[in-house]
């Protein structure tokens, strides 16, 4: 049976102010009306019922988690009690799985992605279960053509084309690292490199097995969670052994040791919301280049990034290629071609003590 194991951990450290520990960015609204997190589980929803859709998250974050997800059982909201990265995150949600469904297929994705249209996301999850289905050996990614000479992105270079309905599918050949620019513009001529979205689709066996194999410590402590789910001991065992274990990618994991990966090429929009310039590219702009959410007001500004909470009013005047973000306890002001460095304030933050602001 198809599961989705939706990723809902992150910490979203560029979307201060308005993204907090206990409120990260796939619990804010930045793209359309409902939160990211909501998004993601509403796409989950095209293939899979709610008591199949699964999130991992962290204790901070797993009561605001369940009040967006009402729908979901509570028990399909998995807690880490510490971020280990997404080996340890896939392998917990695999030993759950299959303590009811030996024969899962995990569809598992992040929760704080834009992707559209969601027919075709549809379509690609359902031919990357198939694939999954076909050969229960594979690992299955999905591969988004380049648009640009990327350097914030891993890449995958396809291989050979594999036999499958739907979009074009391949035998990975290598992963390639975060690149420097020149070798980014490289990829992007040669047009056989895709950028690594996250998203997987294998059989949870299948990975539970290849942990084992090439992260065994990591295997065991998840045998030992597996061991103690659904008996009193469950929540202890757990709180000991997950935070034990190596904080490791389930790409350096796994995927670059294996041999079966497969890439299908997606046939559908995606960005990965990384900074306050997404706004810019997924809300409407004013014929100025103003993107503006929450009460403002704009004159002769542009190409801005505003927004605030509640009924708070923002003006601005005689100012351009700035980020203006007003929260009840905190504003940021910074200049747009300065997004990337957001998350040092909080670095800031930290040396200072000033931790209430985190």
């Amino acid at each position: 049976m198809l599961h989705s194991v939706i990723m809902a951990g992150g910490s979203g450290t560029r979307f201060w102010p308005q993204s907090r520990k206990q409120r990260p960015k796939q619990l804010l609204a930045l793209a359309g009306d409902d939160t990211m997190l909501q998004q993601t589980a509403a796409r989950c929803a095209h293939w899979t019922r709610p008591e199949h859709t699964w999130v991992v998250t962290n204790a901070v974050q797993a009561e605001a988690t369940r009040e967006q997800l009402p729908a979901l059982p509570s028990t399909n909201t998995l807690v880490e009690p510490a971020a280990r990265n997404t080996a340890p995150c896939v392998g917990l949600a695999a030993i759950h799985l299959l303590k009811t469904d030996p024969d899962a297929t995990m569809f598992v994705m992040p929760a704080d992605h834009v992707i559209e249209p969601a027919e075709a996301f549809t379509q690609a999850a359902l031919q990357a279960a198939e694939m999954v289905n076909e050969d229960p050996s594979r690992l299955v990614l999905f591969g988004v053509t380049p648009t640009f000479p990327a350097t914030g992105y891993g890449y995958i270079e396809r291989g050979d084309r594999v036999a499958s309905e739907g979009s074009p599918a391949f035998s990975v050949s290598s992963f390639r690292e975060k690149p420097q620019r020149d070798v980014a513009v490289e990829y992007l001529k040669q047009g056989r490199y895709y950028w690594n979205c996250g998203i997987f689709c294998w059989k949870a066996q299948t990975i539970a097995h290849l942990i084992r194999q090439h992260e065994p410590e990591i295997y065991e402590r998840l045998r030992a969670i597996s061991d103690a789910i659904g008996t009193s001991a469950e929540a202890s065992v757990l709180d000991e052994q997950f935070p034990l274990m190596k904080s490791i990618s389930i790409d350096f994991a796994v995927l670059e040791r294996a041999d079966n990966v497969m890439v299908i090429e997606a046939p559908f929009q995606w960005d990965d919301v990384g900074s306050w310039l997404a706004l810019a590219r997924l809300n409407d702009s004013d014929e100025q280049g103003n993107t503006a959410q929450g009460q403002t007001c704009l004159l002769d500004t542009k190409d801005c990034i505003v927004r605030s909470d509640g009924d708070h009013l923002v003006a601005t005047l005689g100012v351009q290629n700035l980020i203006i973000v007003h929260t009840p306890d905190a504003t940021l002001v910074a200049d747009v071609n300065q997004s990337e460095r957001v998350k040092e304030i909080l670095s800031e933050l930290d040396a200072r003590e000033l931790w209430q602001f985190q």
